[in-house]
């Protein structure tokens, strides 16, 4: 069983987009036939509206893997504002050879919002404003071959660029004062964490029910290795100081990539694992092998538009004897 994710990079189609959709499937689809995924998280994944439609769909996406082996998957994907069809950007979407038993989407269930009053820009002074997460986590239970369950949890966490500041910017990159900067940054990394701690507590509740769940948690965390979000989501038992809770810790299955292999984002030459595949102990014990293919990955700061992603697919092989 291959197991994936990959932040396809707001896959798009329309006038709007940079790069034409039909010059991002000419990159990607090799790229997706290469994984050779059995299941395959996906990230940013754009909805586009359909004539006569009252929601959005997956088009581009339809489009993307019209003639491969995941256009007859199963498939899951995160819905939009309305609850009806998916949002305009950024949806995450699960793909799966093995049939789909459960779906649900997990936002604020045990984290509620912050209640934040603006310090800097137009709306200091205001009221408390609820700061949701921007996506939720999405979840589906898989039914495997000789009735294993598998549970998934595919995410997309804040990025660690600053949150928007009501009056806070002078254009769309430029900030109109440190502080406001500052601000932003800090909801940016509170959504970021908070939304790690309710993985984590849902992951807990999953142990609670069975022990010994098969538990993958697959996507883009926006952290590195020894950052919060992650130190959180893995609740490793040194770090916990109890022995005993070993087996309620999720394992970083990457951290077995050769360490000069081991990133999935290059940004002014600087290279970093923002994505991440962790399992349960119950799964982590059937790893075979795992990968990172990152050989054709361009850098996210270049000025040239970028056909296929920034971000590397990750790619995890399990098997039971």
């Amino acid at each position: 069983m291959r197991l994936a994710t990959f932040n396809i990079e707001s896959l798009d189609m329309g006038p709007g987009t940079e790069v034409p959709l039909s010059a991002r499937i000419f990159v990607l689809r090799p790229i997706l036939e290469r994984i050779a995924a059995d299941i395959l998280c996906l990230q940013e994944v754009n909805g586009q509206h359909v004539p006569d439609a009252p929601e959005r769909r997956l088009v581009a996406l339809d489009r993307l893997i019209d003639g491969t082996r995941y256009e007859t998957y199963h498939r899951a994907a995160s819905s939009g504002p309305s609850g009806r069809g998916v949002a305009s950007v950024h949806n995450l979407v699960t793909l799966s050879r093995f049939p789909i038993r459960e779906r649900r989407e997990v936002r604020h269930e045990r984290v509620a919002p912050l209640r934040h009053a603006y310090l800097t820009g137009a709306a200091s002074g205001g009221e408390p404003q609820a700061i949701a997460f921007d996506r939720p986590l999405l979840f589906c239970a898989l039914e495997l071959p000789g009735g294993r369950r598998l549970d998934v949890i595919n995410l997309h966490l804040r990025a660690s660029r600053a949150s928007a500041i009501p009056g806070g910017k002078l254009t769309g990159s430029q900030w109109g004062s440190t502080s406001a900067w500052a601000e932003g940054y800090f909801l940016s990394a509170f959504k970021r964490t908070a939304q790690a701690l309710e993985l984590r507590l849902l992951v807990d509740d999953l142990l609670d029910q069975d022990p010994g769940r098969l538990i993958a948690v697959a996507g883009d965390f926006n952290a590195a290795d020894h950052e919060t979000p992650l130190r959180l989501a893995a609740a490793a038992a040194a770090a916990v100081g109890n022995a005993a809770l070993a087996a309620r810790s999720l394992l970083v299955l990457d951290r077995a990539i050769a360490s000069e292999r081991r990133w999935s984002v290059r940004h002014r030459g600087h290279r970093e694992m923002l994505d991440h595949l962790l399992a349960s102990p119950a799964l982590a014990r059937h790893l075979r092998a795992i990968e990172v293919h990152n050989d054709t990955v361009a850098d996210e700061a270049s000025e040239a538009a970028i056909a296929g992603s920034s971000h590397a697919p990750l790619i995890a092989e399990f098997a039971w004897d």
